[in-house]
């Protein structure tokens, strides 16, 4: 099956909120669901396409990335781990029953329906805590984007508790078998839904599905194994990075609870204007100002680039308006050997004030067949100012 738009395969407009897209996947989860469709492989590959789609729409940072990149947004990013620009390819049909029984409000698996999945239930068992992301925004130089830099932080955050090394618990005594699920958990729930009676697994609220309970609590943190502190975090910023784009970094958020898993860090990235140069996209511009002799005479000027000034010949008779390139002197593209191209737009600076001699002098050119323009160079020009409306 080719791949599709994530919107078109959930039917919602790009600009659907949360709730308009956990509504269309629910309603294409019922539709396609294997316990519903026993052997049918076309429902099966509709059904992984919605929750593939689900699980990117309904993540804000991937929705981004998509929406701003498309499919290649959410390839890995090299330096960044696999949350970097990892997108939803690649789950199981556990993860897919897990993502769907968690929407439903317990397990994938549906009582009344035979066949695929019917009897599946997803076996959790003890598992950790997840510490919250960290955003922060950093704001780089176009020089900083042009070769990428490394910058650190100081980041206030949850760290592992060094009184109980992050257990929650007092002087050792460490942690007992939860009584309400007996280590697993979860907890099966039996509720009626538009299916009949449901049988689902729901996290056990007594010990948050950790399976275990603490026997006495750690005074420093009450219990939770994690305290507020301080981190000094490095992080290698890649080249060709762009406004409002969002890198990952695995592990540098707020601790888990009880030793749990770490958070990440997201860093968002800010542009600082540039006194000379604009970009668009991996394009820099440069507006060169040239005097009325320059212009006509031609000769070499300098131009600023990223990577210091560079020499170019200007034509004479160079008209205001026209645009020289300079292959390669660009951004280069993120991940990428590519690099974009400095796009230098002619300018010419009329005098404002002129001395006698000077107006004298302009007063003879102005009668000059060589400083009247020809028919030619008039339609040269309307066809570039015409361009501009185009």
């Amino acid at each position: 099956m080719a791949k599709r738009d994530y919107y078109e395969v959930l039917e919602v407009p790009k600009t659907a909120t949360a709730d308009e897209i956990k509504k269309a996947y629910k309603k294409k989860a019922i539709q396609y669901h294997p316990d519903r469709n026993p052997g049918d492989a076309t429902a099966e590959e509709k059904f992984k396409e919605a929750a593939e789609a689900y699980g990117v729409l309904s993540d804000p940072d991937k929705r981004a990335r998509y929406d701003q990149f498309g499919f290649d947004g959410l390839n890995g990013a090299s330096g960044f781990g696999g949350g970097g620009f990892g997108g939803g390819q690649g789950m199981s049909m556990d993860d897919i029953f897990s993502m769907f029984g968690d929407i439903f409000g317990g397990g994938g698996g549906f009582s009344g329906f035979g066949g695929f999945g019917g009897s599946r239930s997803r076996q959790r068992g003890e598992r950790k805590s997840q510490g919250s992301d960290i955003r922060i925004k950093v704001s780089l130089t176009l020089e900083e984007i042009n070769s990428g830099v490394t910058k650190k932080f100081k980041l206030k955050k949850l760290v592992p508790c060094q009184h109980c090394h992050g257990t929650g618990a007092q002087g050792g005594s460490g942690m007992e078998t939860c009584p309400d699920c007996h280590g697993s958990g979860t907890i099966l729930r039996t509720q009626q839904s538009f299916f009949g009676m449901v049988q689902t697994q729901a996290v056990c609220p007594r010990c948050g599905g950790e399976g275990k309970i603490i026997k006495d609590r750690c005074p420093h943190c009450s219990g939770d194994g994690v305290v507020y502190g301080e981190e000094i975090v490095e992080v290698t910023i890649p080249a060709g990075v762009a406004e409002g784009m969002q890198l990952s970094v695995d592990g540098k958020g707020n601790a888990g609870k009880h030793n749990g898993y770490n958070g990440n860090l997201l860093i968002q990235i800010e542009e600082q204007p540039h006194k000379d140069l604009i970009r668009d996209e991996n394009d820099l511009v440069y507006n060169l100002l040239l005097s009325v002799p320059q212009a006509a005479l031609g000769g070499a000027v300098e131009v600023p680039t990223l990577d210091g000034a560079v020499k170019m010949k200007i034509d004479p008779g160079t008209q205001p308006g026209k645009m020289l390139r300079l292959r390669g002197k660009g951004l280069p593209e993120l991940h990428s050997s590519r690099r974009g191209d400095m796009i230098v737009n002619v300018s010419v600076y009329i005098p404002e004030t002129m001395s006698k001699d000077e107006r004298q002098a302009m007063e003879k050119f102005q009668t000059s067949d060589h400083f009247q323009p020809t028919l030619s160079v008039k339609e040269k020009i309307f066809r570039k100012f015409k361009s501009y409306f185009d």
